[in-house]
């Protein structure tokens, strides 16, 4: 017979009280299904980028292209990325992140088709540079959105959540997108993520809301309040519960003077060296996989997600680590921006290493130095502690537009390298000889050591002086004047 508890019995003392725990069951079903569906927004994102480097086999001897005007189109892609991030930033901190990604996701779609109805490589030009504009502000706003459901204290885990679809979707797209080539052809691939992009619309249109922390609205209700059961909190994490539950409520600063600042500057130099990267990945390294290693179209569509799996699962850990520190009582600065800074190093020193191996070994190291350099989210969850709620989507995008540069300047640059040490590309149908593979492999790895270079300066930087806190104390205690609420 079972023994009657009474509200007298004495609970059982939990040695494991105060350490802190990921605690996700506080955040109600819909932030997580507003979570989902922006983990599904950056999936997209990222797949119409990846699209390109899969195609390019066949793209290039169809419309015609020599390395460099291939690269060019890779570059494209990013050309209004920073200006529209900006101008969208700053209509996101007045109007509803919702209708502005519902917006974005329509014209993501829309634009996939011309390229399946035959366009040539003047469409495809087109195409990529209205995408980019329109996929510029993706990762802010998706960001911005998710942040909006959750309390300050929790924000880092769900955030690299959503940072995660930037990695996942070259994962899902690259296999499924090479068959899809191989079966009907290079252009439906861009027909294929047409349709996605519409199902997922219609499905933000009548799922996706913002949430109760949105700009406006107060942070300390019960979400953000301890639960039953935290009593063993420590005073360290609970002082930083609330100080960290402020940001929200911090006022309206002259927004120049965060983006002049040293912290913001860190950002975007470790940002920029992370779409760098991207540049490369989603422009050259299937063609580097194909035509330098030898792999078939099939296996460059499994080999190329590999750097993306092991970004997934590095920001996943560090999604978790940031959340414990924050707990503890850290700040963004040393849960968020210094992860990030020691996986830019990592990428770093893997880049640079690997013209000093073969085979495995530098197949491998080209994984884990694509994989620890897909971060750059953290980097605009990081500077969004430094500003309220009202100016974090400006901070954020106006970042995400200046880093974008870098994957501007990488594509062509690789392109550059390779065509200065002699690579040619063949005609359609014709396989390269191996002295143009050596050539293709000559620039490619010149372009490795730079890449190493610039992620081992952006993260140095971002450990040292991504510093969000300090900024937006300085920035509340020195520059908080009506002036400034007015410029505001």
């Amino acid at each position: 017979m079972a023994t009657k508890v009474t509200a007298t019995t004495t609970a059982p003392v939990d040695r494991h009280a105060d350490r802190p725990r990921l605690d996700l069951g506080r955040v109600s079903g819909r932030a997580w299904l507003v979570t989902g569906l922006l983990v599904l927004f950056q999936i997209i994102a990222f797949a119409d980028k990846a699209v390109l480097g899969l195609v390019s086999t066949d793209a290039m001897p169809e419309l015609g292209l020599t390395a460099v005007e291939f690269g060019f189109i890779g570059s494209s892609f990013f050309f209004l990325y920073a200006i529209v991030s900006v101008i969208t930033g700053f209509l996101a901190s007045k109007f509803s992140v919702k209708w502005i990604l519902f917006t974005m996701g329509i014209v993501w779609a829309v634009l996939q088709f011309p390229m399946l109805l035959g366009g040539g490589a003047a469409i495809l030009l087109i195409t990529r540079i209205v995408l980019g504009g329109a996929e510029g502000p993706a990762t802010a706003m998706s960001l911005t959105s998710a942040q909006t459901w959750f309390p300050p204290l929790r924000r880092a885990f769900p955030s690299n959540l959503v940072a995660m679809g930037s990695t996942l979707g070259p994962v899902i797209a690259a296999p499924v997108l090479a068959w899809v080539i191989a079966a009907w052809g290079w252009r439906w691939a861009f027909g294929v993520l047409g349709i996605v992009g519409l199902v997922w619309t219609l499905a933000w249109f009548l799922l996706g809301a913002d949430g109760p922390h949105r700009a406006g609205t107060r942070t300390d209700g019960a979400s953000s309040t301890p639960a039953r059961g935290d009593e063993a909190t420590t005073d360290a994490a609970a002082a930083n519960e609330v100080e960290t539950s402020a940001v929200d409520e911090q006022k309206p600063v002259a927004i120049w003077r965060a983006l002049l600042s040293i912290a913001f500057l860190s950002a975007v130099i470790g940002g920029a060296s992370n779409f760098w990267v991207q540049g490369f990945l989603t422009t050259w390294l299937p063609q580097y996989l194909g035509t330098v290693v030898g792999l078939s179209l099939p296996q460059v569509g499994v080999v190329t997600t590999l750097p993306w799996i092991v970004g997934a699962l590095v920001l996943l850990g560090l999604g978790v680590v940031g959340h414990r520190q924050l707990r503890r009582g850290r700040t963004a600065h040393v849960a968020i921006a210094v992860p990030f800074g020691c996986a830019a190093v990592v990428a770093g020193l893997s880049f640079i290493a690997i013209q000093a191996t073969s085979g495995v070994v530098a197949v491998a190291l080209l994984c884990i130095a694509g994989g620890c350099s897909l971060a750059y989210p953290m980097t605009a969850s990081a500077i969004g502690y430094a500003v309220g709620a009202r100016q974090r989507p400006i901070m954020m995008a106006t970042l995400g537009g200046i880093t974008s540069l870098g994957a501007v300047i990488s594509p062509i640059l690789v392109g550059w390298l390779m065509s200065r040490a002699g690579y040619i590309s063949p005609p359609k149908g014709v396989t390269p000889s191996a002295e143009m593979s050596q050539h293709m492999a000559d620039g490619v790895h010149q372009a490795f050591t730079i890449t190493g270079i610039v992620l081992l300066i952006g993260g140095a930087l971002c450990i040292a002086f991504l510093r969000p806190e300090r900024l937006g104390a300085t920035l509340q205690r020195r520059y908080v004047t009506q002036d400034a609420e007015q410029a505001a």
